[in-house]
């Protein structure tokens, strides 16, 4: 006779959910407990003092949150730091420190758990943090300021920064300059004083107009695309030591319009499909691509409607079986479960209501 046995699960997984708090002090984050079989989710924690928590980063070990703080204000912003319960998911304030500049967007750790990276974008420039001994930070060890602009009025009057990724191997850091154009490259270096050197040679020089915003690499590490903001368009790379190779260029959106906000972008974890965010009163979307195995080029596999307006974030589950994304206007969070085979997206009837969510992170956890 052969006898079942019924596997059980021993991970836990959390949605984290920074939001806009209209420039005072609220539910700036919150904390869901995820079900990996059905989607659903359950608020197991949240920061109720928080300004305008407009982006968050998880430590690579997965102990600590990163958070832009007050941003969107006419003062400078903050980071702030907090210790997670991986248990529980609740969250313990360690300590905030000053942006160096108005409007954090964008948090970023390196590879090692030593560096966070704040990227503002009205007073254009990356700070640079130590991260300390229990995960707070210290204040900022170095801040590169950018200039210039490019065409398009009200939108690139100046350079705005807007996120920054580090290379595959760690030894590289890509800024995105939405303002000029630009996708600036530094060296790594921890030994060196300032441990981010500007290696202008390796930068790109974008298609003027385009507005990159965000940058993904694939997990096979050779390829990398770009969201960009203005012209509503994804870039593709080839990446090798540094250097950028433009490897082709799609349209995001399903159809023409007078304005683009593309946003977000993400791959799956199987490196077999990308995923854009697009925002517009006409559109509102997840647009879907196929990345060739081959040369890395994308194929176009469809559009789904995001059912809210202003789809700023979104993400894909650890398990790639689930993708979340964030309406920041009409403040829905709509579950999605994700073909594998086909890319395709459906809608899971249960969804959550927030005020303004602004940035989506998940993390799955071993239980004790």
């Amino acid at each position: 006779m052969v006898q079942s046995v019924m596997c059980q699960d021993h991970t836990k997984t959390f949605l984290f959910v920074g939001s806009y708090t209209e420039g005072q002090k609220g539910d700036g984050i919150h904390v869901y407990d995820f079900k990996n079989e059905d989607g659903a989710l359950s608020e197991v924690a949240k920061i109720s003092d928080i300004v305008n928590a407009s982006y968050l980063a998880l430590s690579p070990n997965g102990q600590y949150l990163y958070t832009c703080s007050k941003t969107k204000l006419e003062r400078d912003g903050s980071v702030s730091s907090f210790k997670i319960d991986t248990v529980s998911g609740r969250l313990t304030f360690i300590n905030e420190q000053p942006s160096g500049g108005r409007n954090p967007v964008h948090i970023n750790t390196d590879r090692g758990n030593e560096y966070v990276i704040n990227a503002n974008f009205t007073d254009a420039g990356l700070a640079i943090y130590k991260i300390k001994e229990g995960g707070g930070l210290a204040p900022f060890s170095q801040l590169m300021e950018f200039s210039g602009s490019s065409i398009t009025k009200g939108r690139q009057d100046e350079a705005h920064l807007h996120s920054t990724i580090f290379s595959p191997d760690g030894h590289y850091l890509l800024a995105m300059d939405l303002g000029t154009d630009m996708i600036h490259t530094f060296e790594f270096d921890v030994e060196s004083e300032d441990n981010f050197v500007s290696m202008e040679h390796s930068s790109v020089n974008k298609v003027i107009g385009s507005g990159p915003r965000h940058f993904v690499f694939h997990p096979n590490k050779l390829y990398g695309y770009c969201i960009n903001e203005i012209n509503g368009t994804i870039s593709s790379y080839l990446y090798e030591d540094g250097m950028l190779t433009p490897n082709g260029v799609v349209f995001s959106y399903s159809r023409r319009l007078d304005k683009y906000q593309s946003a977000d972008i993400h791959i799956s974890p199987d490196g077999r499909f990308l995923y854009a965010s697009n925002r517009g009163d006409d559109e509102n979307s997840i647009s879907i691509f196929g990345i060739n195995e081959i040369d890395g080029t994308l194929q176009k596999v469809g559009h789904t409607s995001t059912y809210g307006i202003h789809p700023r974030s979104f993400v894909i589950d650890p398990s790639g079986n689930y993708l979340l994304v964030a309406n920041q206007i009409t403040g829905n969070i709509v579950i999605f479960r994700r073909n594998k085979e086909s890319g395709l997206l459906t809608k899971l009837e249960h969804e959550i209501q927030l005020k303004a969510p602004a940035s989506l992170k998940m993390r799955t956890y071993q239980k004790e």
